[in-house]
């Protein structure tokens, strides 16, 4: 995405521009920590994020189904992102804002970049559906058929299947002084219709084009099966209703229909201050959402420049909101086409995770946490550790109390089941939902209301902040004392996710890190001010300057001329102090490796500044969500897990944690087991470079192929079949 440079500092000698030539030696009295060319623009990261999702659908080596899998989520991420960050520019463009960011850019500059990248995005996303994925499938047997190509017995049966499946649930909407433009619900694909009545032009009538809508039913399946024995054959069901027009505009001639989809701003605006009852203030909000201002307009490329110009009037938006698709529109749906059932030949290899020798060999839960710390990393082992440790809790006798935050949980969660369960057996439970948590605010309402219904002491946190950080904390009657047990995680309470994300969870009875877990609750649920901490992190708190205070001391190492690492995992790395501090760290000798799976801000390998920084995303089978943070100190390494990333959010305006790994083994199984796979993998991991540009990783030789996701699967199997020997 190019850059606008205008702001910086004239004697600055560094690349213009986010992909320049990679950059060159700043002049000795510029701090490079302050010139916007070394920041890459948060968005146009995050867009190269995606665009590596997108490079795995157009993987021949990934099995067909999973790369459709990808070609969907690829236009999910790009829904989110419209409605949320190309939202807030949009709004900042709406306020006449000309602030900038560490990069430079105002909100102006970065919709201009965004609108050029996504339009190229979306034409590479439709030639590689319309010229590969697409022939593809139709070798392997799974056709998806245009109306060109059905046979007179597919015509006469859609006829009958349009009339009594799709026909009674469509309404069309006409547009003329007597009907107003009517509103597109967010995410919804419709169909533009362009009509003329007939006879007109005879008898001095008009001539004039009218527009209908009919919006694509979105409780009905996108493919519509067509009965071929031995085959996997549909049409899609836009291409069935336009089939069918004349039938819904019986009094007009059609003269031509195509696809368009809107996409609306979706970020709540909350004043939690004036809020009496927060989660009826959420819910309001949530039915205004489809009604929040179009971000962008998706549309065929075959639409015709009136029509376009047409809805550009009704929708005000500006051209280059509107991005034209080749093909069909919302791949998102073809999610639906990825979980094709029975076709397992064309997926993954499935595996089943697996949980580590001594979970619960004998006696319970509890005398194995008194035994030492225990690790578990998902999807590779099974979240059932943890819905056995809260399910246990719920009808051991001897438990007292059970708290736990709820940021994002599945619809079918046996965790809120146990802690019914546990209401329902008399003991205390506290439930932190957080109502805030994007896209899943309807599913934490449904949840808040059952669990209050159940006996649950449910809260939503603190005024002005997310609760974003996963904890857990069992309160146990042991003898004649109290005895606390916690669990920690840098992902969500949520089964579903945990099968397919990268996360850790750790459970312990240490005193000291429960006694902090014990006071986050307390801080979340009553008023406490704690400001003492025994192994705790937190964010608003002081995780920024602890990282910070971190990342200096390797600093001052490697001044004294000590061996100075830093390896960090997370999602995102944004935040601009923080980045100046690595820069620092790199121009000390401090070597760095930064494992960023989305937008990172930060520019590597620039000589004299960042020449000692390496910078790679894994992208690939799992999505990498757990965060690590690791300093050599000399040796004796400090390794830290958290649920927040280098964002201001995270550090700001999010409660976070980030919590030390304190048994040796575990940390050495952090970092010789997990964080050198990744650092190791050339299957799934792509390298940013100075200029801006992500390259893939491949294997020096056939032989040398390491892949971190199997590597991972193939590590716990191993165990597993040495336990069951």
């Amino acid at each position: 995405m190019p850059k606008n440079t205008a702001n910086a500092p004239a004697k600055a000698k560094v690349v213009r521009g986010n992909k320049g030539s990679g950059g060159r030696r700043p002049s000795p009295s510029v701090d490079p920590a302050t010139l916007p060319d070394m920041y890459f623009n948060r968005e146009a990261s995050w867009l190269d994020f995606n665009a590596r999702v997108l490079a795995l659908a157009a993987t021949a080596s990934i099995p067909l189904l999973e790369r459709i899998k990808f070609l969907s989520i690829f236009s999910t991420n790009l829904d989110e992102f419209y409605m949320v960050r190309v939202a807030g520019l949009m709004e900042q463009v709406r306020m006449r804002s000309r602030s900038t960011g560490a990069d430079g850019l105002t909100a102006d500059n970065s919709i201009n970049a965004i609108s050029r990248r996504v339009r190229e995005m979306a034409a590479a996303q439709a030639k590689l559906w319309l010229k590969e994925l697409l022939p593809q499938l139709k070798k392997n047997g799974i056709e998806i058929a245009s109306r060109s190509e059905l046979t007179e017995a597919e015509i006469k049966y859609l006829r009958k299947y349009f009339t009594r499946q799709i026909y009674p649930v469509l309404t069309p909407m006409g547009v003329d002084p007597a009907h107003p433009f009517p509103h597109l619900p967010n995410k919804s694909l419709s169909l533009c219709v362009m009509l003329r009545p007939k006879g007109a032009g005879s008898n001095g009538g008009s001539r004039k084009t009218v527009y209908a809508f009919v919006e694509v039913p979105q409780l009905l399946s996108r493919f519509v099966p067509l009965k071929v024995r031995g085959k996997s054959r549909f049409i899609l069901i836009s291409e069935v209703i336009a089939m069918h027009l004349q039938q819904l505009f019986a009094g007009s001639q059609v003269v031509d229909s195509f696809e368009l989809r809107v996409t609306r701003d979706s970020d709540l605006e909350i004043d939690e201050e004036d809020a009496e009852d927060l989660l009826k203030v959420v819910e309001a909000e949530l039915r205004q959402r489809q009604w929040g201002n179009v971000v962008r307009l998706e549309i065929s490329s075959r639409a015709p420049d009136e029509a376009v110009a047409f809805l550009r009037e009704m929708l005000e938006i500006e051209r280059r909101d509107i991005i034209p698709v080749e093909g069909p529109l919302n791949f998102g749906d073809w999610i639906s086409l990825a979980r094709l059932p029975g076709r397992d030949d064309l997926r993954y290899k499935p595996f089943k995770p697996h949980v580590r020798a001594g979970w619960r060999q004998e006696g319970n839960i509890f005398d194995h946490l008194r035994a030492g710390d225990i690790l578990v990393h998902h999807p590779y082992e099974s979240f059932n550790s943890v819905a056995d440790f809260i399910d246990t809790a719920s009808t051991d006798p001897g438990v007292l109390a059970i708290k736990m935050t709820l940021y994002r949980t599945s619809p079918e969660s046996p965790i809120m089941r146990s802690l019914i369960k546990a209401a329902n057996n008399g003991k205390q439970v506290v439930a932190l939902v957080e109502l805030k948590a994007r896209f899943d605010e309807a599913n934490n309402i449904l949840w808040a209301r059952l669990l209050e219904r159940e006996g649950v002491h449910v809260v939503y946190g603190i005024v002005g902040y997310k609760t974003h950080c996963k904890a857990c904390l069992v309160v146990r009657r042991e003898g004649k004392q109290l005895r606390r047990y916690c669990h920690l995680a840098t992902g969500n309470y949520n089964p579903t996710t945990a099968a397919i994300y990268t996360d850790f969870g750790l459970f312990t009875a240490d005193p000291n890190m429960c006694e902090d877990v014990s006071n986050l609750f307390n801080t979340l649920t009553g008023f406490a001010n704690h400001t003492e901490w025994n192994n705790l992190v937190l964010a608003p708190n002081d995780m920024h300057s602890k990282l910070l205070k971190l990342i200096h001391d390797e600093i001052h190492l490697a001044h004294r001329g000590g061996k100075a690492h830093i390896i960090c995992k997370m999602n995102s790395l944004v935040e601009p102090k923080i980045i100046a501090a690595l820069y620092e760290a790199s121009r000390a000798g401090v070597k760095i490796d930064l494992i960023v799976r989305g937008n990172c801000c930060l520019r590597p390998g620039v000589p004299g500044v960042s020449e000692n920084i390496r910078v790679i995303s894994i992208v690939g089978r799992f999505l990498e969500h757990s965060r690590i943070f690791y300093f050599n100190q000399s040796g004796q390494p400090l390794v830290y897990l958290s649920s927040a990333d280098w964002m201001q959010r995270n550090f700001f305006n999010r409660i976070e944690t980030m919590f030390p790994v304190e048994d040796p083994q575990l940390r050495e199984r952090i970092v010789n087991e997990i964080l050198a796979s990744a650092l190791n993998d050339n299957v799934n991991a792509w390298e940013l470079r100075s200029d801006g540009t992500w390259k893939r990783r491949s294997p020096p030789s056939p032989s040398a192929v390491f892949d971190s996701h199997a590597h991972l699967i193939g590590l716990e199997d191993k165990l597993a079949a040495k336990k069951e020997d």
